[in-house]
């Protein structure tokens, strides 16, 4: 599961780089600038929230464990 996400978050990264290079290519600096930011800072909110959920289902796990040995 975890792996699965990693590689969604890689593809998004490779995919809006791609893209915001594009944008910056065809439009005007400033609009396609703009649009880029956007792009970037969407991901990085994903990814804090994927790594948010990440966190979450290992303590959940750890959790679990410890309740084992005691």
């Amino acid at each position: 599961m975890e792996e699965e996400i990693m590689m969604y978050l890689f593809l998004s990264l490779v995919l809006s780089a791609i893209l915001g290079f594009l944008l910056l290519m065809i439009g005007p600096p400033q609009v396609a600038g703009v649009i880029a930011f956007g792009i970037i800072v969407g991901i990085l909110f994903r990814g804090l929230y994927l790594l948010n959920s990440l966190h979450k289902s290992f303590n959940n796990k750890s959790s679990k464990y410890a309740s084992k040995d005691e």
